[in-house]
């Protein structure tokens, strides 16, 4: 063999050893997140790998969804959803390491764009717009948009259902309501040009771009069932997965939640 071919062929064989002999660089973990938390999220990882140095990536959509794609082993390391009942439904299925823990509760707002003062609803009368807009609709005066969450697998669209069903305006409101496919998707469309407002939850509308074009006032809680948020490490998680779910639950990651309007559960038993 001729002494140049020589060199080559054994650079060729050193390489494809370096190569098989490197380990592979561990891809960081995916989080399925509820839509709730896209506001919040950037600054839990940001500060999550400031601490360690481990990155993540994060999917948001609905909770029903996730419930579902994690049914038919989507690979998502860790569930952050909007209601518990999705996690434990998995967790029933085998799907979860275990029933996993309460991080959050969420609160409901109506959500307007900002207009001439005067125009929020009160916090005695905080559904006050949907009557207005199912008033003029039904006199002909126009077809003001109300945009809530798909209640199909939103859970913050159910709460919005329930609390348009609280007060007698569940059924008069059909012509007018537009469904979101999660609550993030319901907020920009409240602030459409055709709607009147929407439904959604209070961490979206403290998002520093959705605060400044708009204005908002709480729904009494009371109003639609409790907005519990549970989280549980999928089967299989990897390390980070795991290091991500335990620093959640630690009083830093608290603060941040806390910052963008979710009520803080109290500790549970471990």
């Amino acid at each position: 063999m001729r002494p140049f071919i020589r060199s080559g062929y054994c650079a060729l064989l050193m390489g494809l050893a370096l190569l098989l002999s490197t380990p592979t660089l561990a891809k960081p973990p995916i989080v399925a997140a509820a839509s709730s938390l896209q506001a919040v999220f950037p600054h839990l990882a940001e500060a999550f790998e400031a601490e360690t140095g481990e990155s993540l990536r994060v999917n948001f959509g609905s909770s029903g969804n996730f419930r579902r794609q994690i049914g038919q082993g989507a690979p998502f390391e860790l569930f952050l959803s909007a209601d518990e009942a999705y996690v434990l439904a998995l967790h029933e299925a085998g799907r979860l390491e275990d029933a996993g823990r309460v991080y959050a509760e969420g609160r409901l707002v109506w959500l307007q764009r900002k207009q001439e003062p005067g125009r929020l609803p009160s916090e005695e009368d905080s559904l006050a717009a949907v009557r207005e807009a199912v008033a003029a609709h039904a006199a002909g005066e126009g077809r003001a948009r109300i945009a809530l969450a798909n209640p199909e697998h939103a859970p913050y669209g159910v709460a919005a259902r329930q609390t348009l069903a609280h007060a007698g305006l569940w059924e008069p409101s059909e012509p007018l309501r537009v469904l979101g496919e999660n609550v993030a998707q319901a907020t920009r469309f409240a602030l459409s040009a055709d709607a009147r407002g929407g439904l959604v939850a209070w961490s979206q509308a403290l998002a520093p771009a959705v605060a400044a074009r708009s204005e908002f006032v709480m729904i009494p809680a009371e109003w639609h069932r409790p907005l519990v948020q549970r989280m549980a490490l999928v089967k299989g998680a990897g390390e980070t997965a795991r290091a991500f779910y335990a620093w959640l639950q630690r009083e830093e990651a608290r603060r941040i939640l806390a910052d963008y309007g979710f009520r803080i559960a109290e500790a549970e038993p471990r």
